[in-house]
């Protein structure tokens, strides 16, 4: 039975001494020249201005959860898929409800412009 794993295991500890090896080279055959704009925070390409405790919109958070809900849906789909010609009519109508629920979720996130990104600025006086 555990043979059957030996080829996985295999290919997992190629892949983790592969990943060291190319970190260790990297480090030591790179150039290696720090200077003071080099070692300086960068953010998107922008020089971090401001308070880091910026205020962000909700519909980040709005976007954010869509993402996890459909990443659940396709772990919940897939096996099903798989074999659902083995699991019947009973199985198909419950699935078809589950995506209609998500479907319905998806309508309402996007009538409330979760897709709306504009970061409103604090009025500070």
């Amino acid at each position: 039975m555990l043979e059957a794993y030996l080829p996985i295991l295999v290919l997992f500890g190629v892949a983790i001494v592969l990943a060291i090896v190319f970190v260790v080279l990297s480090r030591v055959m790179g150039p290696h020249r720090p200077s003071a704009t080099k070692l300086r925070p960068y953010e998107s390409g922008m020089d971090p201005i401001g308070d880091a405790k910026e205020r962000y919109s909700i519909s980040f958070y709005m976007v954010a959860m869509e993402f996890i809900v459909f990443d659940l849906e396709i772990i919940f789909i897939y096996p099903w898929a798989v074999r659902y010609k083995e699991l019947g009519f009973g199985t198909f109508f419950a699935v078809m409800i589950f995506i209609t629920i998500l479907t319905l979720g998806l309508i309402y996130t996007l009538k409330k412009e979760s897709k709306n990104f504009e970061i409103s600025k604090p009025n500070i006086q």
